[in-house]
């Protein structure tokens, strides 16, 4: 074998151009199939990133009536719901797939917020519990967070999001401890805080930006779930965020969360007897958890059945080259019938004869497969740079694609190989 593999660099090195342009079909149809399979799945992770986010994953549980988020003010059914308390939170944690859990409220405030002559209006409050900040992965840039003192004597403190700072006091640096006004009533600043592991999504568009960033383009209010009443006046269910195991833990640990949360709901529901449309809107509120995870299942699973289309065109090229090299391996073996004869005529037998010309069929295709694998990566990076698009390299790809080109040199080096093995010794000496 190593004596023939031998024999096979020195054919191909005597004919370099020859088997250089008998290699151009596999290296093109390998170089396209690497880059799409690196472009598909760094688009694939890229998708996943954006919708689930790194570092810090947690998955929301909301309350929704009907098909609509239950939102601070409603009037239907808010009365009839359980706080959420210390028995839930144990039962939640209890799940083999969450690690944490928190609740809270959140609301928007469409009257302003006062700091001097700054006035910032819509802006978005959170109610939180002691669990909240950590589950969320916030870690404090200044000040500190909530203490339990300041829950039991409904302090009026407010914690800012990094973004509200720079919004409400506008570069100015030293603002922990300062008053700001809200709905007419003092409140202490006392922290600022900033997420940890945050990640950047990619905002190409109008509607990538209201995706993403709208919601928090004046930033985050962090009051305690005990004031929370005092701001809204309504004191509604809360909401939960859940920590998963892991990323491929979201889906079941959002799920089986709103699960227990449901139970809950129907153990405490008290309305029985006859209902009137208020009471009837009031028993549609449910538990969902958001599912992230799914939606970006489900955009990958176009991405890859996209990859495996385009797949298969650039394995058009593969065939095109199979047949080449099945072209020069017959030229190949016209041009040493002579060579044959003489190692027939010394005893060499067809299995020799066979596996020589297979091996060079396979080093050949092989050769090129390799050099269409790095021309095919060095095509990945450059589409990534000049379409701004992700790129990750597969390595399960490059093995397969190495693999494959190998056994296209054997399966179309085949019928060759055996009409060299088949070849008469005595017509061929006498071959001309």
């Amino acid at each position: 074998m190593i004596e023939n593999i031998r024999l096979s660099f020195q054919g191909i090195w005597a004919h370099k151009m020859r088997s250089f342009l008998t290699m151009l079909g596999i290296i093109i149809g390998i170089a396209a199939i690497i880059a799409i399979v690196s472009t598909i799945k760094g688009t694939s992770e890229q998708i996943k990133e954006n919708l689930v986010g790194t570092g810090t994953n947690v998955v929301k549980v909301e309350l929704y009536q009907g098909d609509w988020n239950y939102t601070s003010g409603d009037s239907q059914g808010g009365n009839k719901l359980p706080v959420f308390d210390d028995t839930l939170k144990d039962q939640i944690l209890d799940l083999d797939e969450v690690t944490a859990v928190a609740s809270y409220r959140m609301g928007s405030l469409y009257s302003g917020i006062m700091y001097g002559d700054n006035i910032v209006n819509n802006t978005t409050f959170v109610g939180v519990d002691e669990d909240y900040f950590s589950v969320m992965g916030y870690s404090v840039k200044k000040g500190r967070l909530f203490t339990e003192h300041d829950r039991k004597n409904f302090n009026k403190f407010v914690i800012l999001d990094t973004v509200a700072a720079d919004v409400l006091f506008a570069g100015e640096k030293d603002y922990i401890g300062k008053t700001v006004i809200i709905k007419n009533d003092a409140y202490v600043v006392i922290g600022v805080v900033e997420q940890q592991d945050s990640f950047s999504p990619k905002v190409e568009n109008l509607n990538d930006w209201y995706t993403y960033y709208y919601n928090d383009a004046s930033g985050k209010y962090f009051v305690t779930d005990d004031i929370w009443p005092m701001l809204f006046g309504f004191d509604e269910p809360y909401n939960v965020v859940v920590k998963p195991r892991s990323t491929e833990d979201m889906t079941k640990a959002g799920r089986k969360t709103a699960d227990i949360l449901n139970d809950y709901i129907g153990a405490n529901d008290k309305t029985g007897g006859d209902m009137n449309e208020e009471e009837s809107m009031g028993t549609s509120l449910k538990y969902r958890s958001e599912d992230l995870l799914e939606k970006a299942k489900a955009l990958q699973e176009v991405s890859a059945s996209t990859s495996k289309q385009l797949i298969w065109i650039a394995s058009i090229s593969l065939i095109v080259g199979g047949i080449g090299v099945m072209n020069i391996m017959l030229v190949s073996v016209t041009e040493r019938t002579r060579e044959i004869g003489l190692k027939k005529a010394l005893g060499a037998r067809k299995g020799v004869i066979l596996a020589q010309f297979l091996t060079e069929a396979a080093v050949l295709t092989s050769l090129g497969g390799m050099i269409g694998v790095g021309a095919g990566i060095g095509l990945a990076y450059i589409i990534s740079d000049v379409a701004k698009t992700p790129v990750a390299i597969s390595g399960a790809a490059i093995v397969v694609s190495v693999v494959f080109s190998m056994v296209i040199g054997i399966v179309f080096g085949f019928i060759p190989s055996v009409k060299a093995a088949n070849l008469n010794p005595i017509d061929a000496l006498r071959y001309e």
